[in-house]
């Protein structure tokens, strides 16, 4: 079985190695570079199936490092910040991060995340062997998904969706007509209990609806029930 390769962005040298130390007991690969050119670099030379990255680094910060990922990448993308306030994470997460996590943090912490977002990714993945459930293909409302190949077509369109933007989608569109609540999505999509109130979900829908171009659509799929939370229509 292929080794895991996370790449590791920081231009703090001793929260790298600190990072690597934990990510290589559990048996991954781990490149680092310390700022995000030599990152972009690597993932160019490279097969990464994960990436790490700091968003406060001289030069180019690690949010315009993750705009540029997602022009042609759809690994998971975790940021790391000194920064906690819920605009600093709605900026990480609007330009494509899947994760955000707030330093200091604890290394156990933060290799659960990584092991989440790794095993979603797999999942989606055509080529991970993954089992199946049986319901594969949907097709509503415009919109066609298909879990065995990851691949999602609007109106005749096929669009590129990250893991956590395709387990939103698949899980409104294999409940039509059921509304989720925000605190339900981040639940069953990120498998972890709501604590505290946050804007994670309703960034990631944000998102999503851009890429299905929901703002110039009058029919859209995707309907919000105000003070309630989202849902697809039969």
């Amino acid at each position: 079985m292929e080794q895991i390769t996370i790449l590791v962005v920081d231009d703090e040298k001793e929260i790298a190695d600190l990072v690597e130390i934990y990510l290589v007991s559990d048996g991954y690969r781990v490149l680092k570079a310390g700022n995000a050119q030599e990152g972009l670099e690597i993932l160019n030379k490279e097969e990464v199936h994960l990436v790490l990255l700091d968003i406060m680094m001289p030069g180019m910060d690690g949010l315009e490092m993750c705009r540029r990922i997602r022009e042609t990448n759809n690994i998971p993308i975790i940021m790391l910040s000194a920064k906690s306030t819920d605009l600093d994470k709605i900026l990480g997460l609007g330009m494509g991060a899947d994760d955000y996590v707030v330093k200091p943090f604890n290394p156990l912490e933060l290799t659960a995340r990584v092991k989440s977002q790794l095993r979603r990714y797999t999942q989606l993945n055509p080529n991970s062997g993954a089992a199946q459930n049986g319901k594969n293909e949907i097709s509503i409302r415009g919109l066609s998904i298909n879990k065995d190949n990851h691949k999602v077509v609007v109106y005749g369109e096929e669009i590129k969706l990250t893991p956590i933007e395709f387990d939103i989608l698949y899980l409104l569109a294999s409940n039509p007509g059921r509304v989720f609540s925000t605190d339900e999505i981040f639940e069953k999509v990120w498998n972890e209990k709501v604590y505290e109130a946050n804007n994670t979900v309703m960034v990631h829908i944000r998102r999503l609806r851009g890429k299905m171009k929901e703002d110039t659509r009058q029919n859209k799929i995707i309907t919000t029930v105000w003070g309630v939370g989202y849902k697809i229509e039969k």
